[in-house]
């Protein structure tokens, strides 16, 4: 039976006066810490892939990101709803300043010659310790979807998550250029010394930010820091949500093949400097995705326009390297770019609505924690595969066997494997449609009120997973449950 406390509506949403404003500063603050990041990410991959043109190298440093950010999310998002969340993003970027400041050191130290020789080990330490330090502002993100339900009206929430999109493509969009350009003219060493000094600045205006927050109640009386069966709890609280979480993750594992390959296919056609530049236009597919959501929102069903893009950018990474042709490849990439802020907003915007603020932390780290770890599973195999095998394969025999399909070219081995991926993704899309979560999922999110930051702290969780598991059991659930 349904717990009638479960099915009241919230009391209305109170954001601060001037919550909104508030939120675009938080927002640009952490806009400038993400370029800071993907500044020296994408330095360390340019900068691998040039000294090494290995893709495997490649694909070990992105496979090693996305593990990384898969061991620490659950973790995070414990520490998002214990803490306030100003203090949460400003202690993440004090700590990945000091990790950046030590890796820079060692990088010194050794020396780039001796760095760049993938025999030794330097350069796996080196690559490591840099991304230990992007994980850690992952956190940041976490507690900015978060300051979306605390600071903005739930009717402009939407909204709100396509202006992070944009932001996200702006970063992208500068880090590519810059990125590019100082690894190509400057080397690795200006790299880390221009990412610490932007880095120092975002902290300071962090600090300087004031965001009214409510006192923190610690939930169902937690000390553990890493929450994963509130988190678990949280998810199930929501029928559907799970199942929104799994096609994510699954969803990402065609995720990690761009992220062995995208690059090195790039960096082959244009070489570090001109790949760094023709990304970044690409990169205004980012700013155009979120601009749109930003200004329209993303529709009654936003999980429906999730489920169609992700076919829709499905046939466009199995279309984009078809042949090689520059244009197509940076069409097919901005194409694809502008798409991914309205899937990830779609997300988003159901979680900040379906799941309770003050679980909201948990659930955000949970399904990065799911979807994180399924990109380093592929690029870590894919990686080995392409460069040992399938690329060896097509600059053989193979090219002549694909022609009809594939063109003739030096990365047709890249392009076969990214037809199949994106052909993946589109079937897993289409048969997402299909299943009776997607339907619970969209009924709940249409059903649900809003979310109250100001309400009290959520009673026992358990109960809302007996009375979530009671309406999945219900004859209008269809039977099904998670």
């Amino acid at each position: 039976m349904t717990d009638p406390a479960a099915t009241q509506p919230a009391s209305p949403v109170q954001v601060p006066e001037g919550g909104f404003r508030t939120f675009v500063h938080v927002l640009v603050n952490t806009a400038v810490a993400n370029i800071t990041t993907s500044f020296l990410w994408f330095g360390l991959t340019f900068w691998a892939y040039q000294e090494t043109r290995n893709v495997i190298a490649t694909g070990v440093i992105g496979g090693a990101y996305m593990l990384f950010i898969a061991l620490f999310s659950m973790m995070f998002g414990t520490l998002v709803d214990r803490f306030r969340k100003k203090a949460v993003m400003l202690w993440a970027t004090v700590i990945a300043f000091i990790v950046f400041t030590l890796d820079a050191a060692f990088f010194f130290a050794v020396g780039e010659g001796a760095m760049s020789d993938l025999t030794l080990p330097w350069f796996w330490i080196f690559a490591v310790v840099m991304l230990a330090g992007a994980v850690v502002e992952q956190l940041r993100n976490i507690a900015l979807s978060t300051t979306v339900t605390l600071l903005v009206p739930v009717e402009r929430h939407a909204n709100a998550n396509g202006l992070v999109g944009t932001v996200q493509g702006v970063s992208m969009l500068v880090t590519s250029v810059f990125s590019g350009l100082a690894i190509g003219f400057l080397g690795m060493g200006w790299t880390l010394i221009i990412g610490l000094a932007v880095m120092l600045l975002a902290m300071l205006h962090l600090a300087s930010l004031r965001i009214v927050e409510r006192e923190i109640v610690h939930v169902e009386g937690q000390t553990k820091w890493v929450d994963i069966r509130g988190g678990w709890i949280a998810v199930l609280a929501a029928p559907g949500l799970l199942a929104l979480v799994l096609f994510s993750t699954i969803n990402n594992f065609v995720g990690g093949v761009y992220m062995a390959l995208m690059d090195p296919y790039g960096i082959d056609m244009f070489e570090v400097q001109g790949w760094g530049i023709w990304f970044a236009v690409a990169s205004t597919g980012f700013i155009a995705g979120g601009a749109v959501v930003a200004a329209t929102g993303l529709g009654r069903k936003p999980i429906r326009t999730m489920l169609a893009l992700a076919a829709v950018i499905g046939l466009l990474g199995a279309l984009f390297t078809i042949r090689e042709w520059a244009w197509l490849y940076i069409l097919g990439c901005w194409l694809y770019m502008a798409a991914i802020p309205a899937i990830e907003a779609a997300e988003q915007t159901v979680i900040q609505k379906v799941v309770p603020y003050q679980t909201q932390g948990r659930v955000f780290g949970f399904a990065m924690t799911f979807e994180a770890a399924a990109a380093p599973i592929t690029s870590l195999l894919i990686a080995p595969l392409a460069e040992l095998w399938i690329i060896p394969y097509m600059r053989a025999d193979g090219e002549a066997q694909w022609a009809w399909l594939l063109g003739e070219g030096h990365n047709r081995g890249i392009a076969l494997i990214f037809v199949f991926a994106g052909l993946f993704t589109t079937l897993i899309a289409l048969v997402a449609f299909l299943t009776p979560q997607y339907r619970l999922l969209s009924a709940r999110f249409a059903q649900s009120p809003d979310p109250d930051p100001a309400a009290s702290p959520d009673p026992d969780p358990g109960a809302e997973v007996n009375a979530a598991e009671a309406e999945a059991g219900s004859p209008n659930a269809r039977g099904t449950t998670e």
